[in-house]
């Protein structure tokens, strides 16, 4: 849905939304660029549609991204440049609530700077945060990559990297997260980036932190 706006974080459960997924070149989104793009359409809780391209970058894949996402050039060579894709993954997702895990500090700024670049507007979706929502909802968890969460619900991580693959994953852990979400009214927002607050543990007792940390570092006492 484009506009002159930028969508909102919402902390509430939806049950039609859009999940959605990013392979990169890397992790600079002044200087990286889209490999693959997959995402996974959810309507009243049931999948509906699945959506997966692979991307020309126009550059050369380095050798540590493709290490991870196992994403070669000559996987890419004949595939279309980004471009072309984005008007598809726009047509594919609708006004529907985009849903992720860490997109606020990575996903959302690629899709943010192409949709400018290529469609002179902004992307208006509200977007869920599947990490801030792990802070609030799984405290006691030290670490909380997707990976993570995934192995805490007994969910397989098998294929983990390759971008439908994850998003696959990351439907499940939504929906496991979300039978375990405190109510709405008793979250906080950040005054500063507008993220959700969560409670930690400091050195000198509990206090209210934002979820956008380390982007945002606003804290408050409880």
């Amino acid at each position: 849905m484009l506009g002159f706006s930028y969508g909102s974080e919402i902390d509430r459960y939806v049950k039609d939304y859009v999940i959605f997924d990013l392979e990169t070149t890397g992790i600079n989104v002044d200087l990286d660029e889209i490999i693959e793009i997959s995402a996974v359409k959810v309507k009243d809780g049931r999948v509906e549609a699945e959506f997966s391209r692979l991307v020309n970058p126009g550059r050369h894949i380095p050798l540590e991204a493709s290490r991870v996402n196992g994403i070669s050039d000559a996987m890419v060579k004949d595939c279309p440049r980004f471009e072309k894709v984005l008007d598809e993954f726009l047509d594919f997702i609708e006004d529907y609530v985009l849903i992720g895990h860490n997109i606020q500090s990575f996903d959302l700024k690629f899709i943010y700077r192409d949709v400018m670049k290529y469609r002179g507007m902004a992307l208006g979706n509200d977007y869920l945060d599947t990490w801030h929502m792990a802070k609030r909802c799984l405290p006691q968890l030290k670490h909380r990559k997707l990976t993570d969460l995934a192995q805490f619900y007994g969910i397989s991580p098998e294929g983990a990297h390759r971008a439908l693959n994850d998003c696959r994953m990351n439907r499940q852990v939504y929906e496991k997260m979300a039978c375990a979400a405190p109510a709405s009214d008793t979250l906080r927002r950040c005054p500063r980036c507008g993220s959700m607050l969560v409670k930690r543990k400091g050195m000198y007792g509990e206090f209210y932190g934002c979820s956008g940390f380390p982007d945002c570092r606003y804290t408050e006492k409880c």
